[in-house]
């Protein structure tokens, strides 16, 4: 089996402020056991800009991303060293890999990228990746780690995904861990804010990113770090286990995965339904688009309260869009002198 563990910031410390070396050997002894077992393991690993403040003995987390870039820097050779330093206890080799978005956005450094990391695989080392942070002049694609997560799956084709996070799992009305989800879209009714001090994420992040994993056909677990990977890889979680539905087809995958978005449509709850159906997008279900692009290219599609729908190719550009917004059928046809009436297509529409 192939597992790809994702660790968050706020784990990677102790209550009291400390790098929490016990749970970096946690993983080291259950990763040699999994290893042994015949099993591979890549970590994606938040952290360097939490290292870069421990090693300055800063207290606040850094406003502008120049102090991001300078402290992740500074903070990436300090994680890895950790890493280094507990993983050799068990006869381990880190991998050093740092990526930035343009990896999944262009095939020959997307084939490039994987065939480096599955050599890495081969010979037994222990790819612990994370954004590069030090290079990125804006907001990476991922947002957070939880993203590149699911991206690093969709590239190994891993067996499964776990998202280790300080809430130990979705909890229900009453704080209680919810142990299985069907169907993601009904569990974001339990996402409330979750305190992240150095990371980006929380709880909205990690079931959106789960969502767009569940629909490769990539099973999920958000849990704790108290959690043992032998008894997930086993089907056994204290966390949540989040059911893989039925993955897309290969040419939608690279839609969903690849494509890079240039804009945003938000739609009203009649047209989610219809997309959830198997139905085109039309403009009668647009509330209003966000950013500025062609016909052609691939946008992101919200609810109006911004849960994530799913991606899709646009018939028209973002200017014709708000020209016929809410607008139906012939009414649409008319302005936008027009055969075509669907915004997207159902067959250039990904929902995850």
């Amino acid at each position: 089996m192939r597992l790809v563990v994702k660790i968050g910031s706020n784990l990677i410390q102790t209550p009291e402020g400390d790098i929490d070396l016990n749970l970096i050997a946690k993983l080291g002894r259950e990763i040699k056991r999994l290893k042994s077992a015949g099993d591979q393991v890549v970590i994606v690993s938040s952290g360097a800009v939490l290292c870069g403040l421990k090693k300055l003995n800063l207290q606040e987390r850094p406003k502008s991303l120049v102090e991001k870039q300078a402290l992740a820097g500074i903070g990436q050779a300090y994680l890895m060293h950790l890493y280094d330093m507990v993983f050799s206890n068990y006869k381990l080799v880190p991998a050093q890999v740092l990526l930035t978005s343009d990896v999944f956005r262009e095939k020959t450094r997307f084939e490039n990228t994987r065939g480096a990391l599955e050599k890495l695989l081969q010979m037994g080392a222990i790819p612990i990746i994370n954004e590069n942070d030090t290079v990125a002049v804006e907001e990476l694609l991922f947002g957070d780690n939880d993203f590149l997560a699911v991206h690093t799956s969709f590239m190994l084709q891993a067996d499964m995904l776990v998202i280790l996070s300080t809430a130990g799992g979705l909890r229900d009305d009453k704080e209680q861990i919810v142990p299985i989800v069907e169907d993601v879209d009904r569990a974001f009714r339990w996402v409330r804010g979750v305190n992240s001090t150095y990371g980006t994420g929380g709880m909205l992040s990690k079931l959106t990113a789960t969502k767009i994993a569940v629909s490769l056909g990539i099973p999920v677990v958000i849990t704790g770090k108290e959690d043992s990977l032998e008894n997930i890889k086993e089907g056994r979680t204290l966390g949540t286990f989040f059911q893989p539905s039925k993955p897309l087809r290969q040419s939608k995958k690279v839609l969903a995965m690849m494509e890079e978005p240039k804009g945003a449509i938000y739609i009203d709850e009649g047209a989610y339904k219809a997309l959830k159906n198997g139905k085109s997008l039309l403009p009668a279900g647009i509330k209003r688009v966000e950013g500025s692009f062609y016909k052609g290219q691939v946008v992101m599609v919200y609810t109006e309260e911004g849960m994530l729908v799913g991606k899709g190719r646009v018939s028209f550009s973002s200017d014709e869009l708000r020209k016929v917004l809410g607008k139906r059928g012939e009414e649409v046809k008319e302005i936008l002198r027009t055969n075509k009436e669907e915004a997207i297509h159902r067959d250039y529409m990904v929902v995850f």
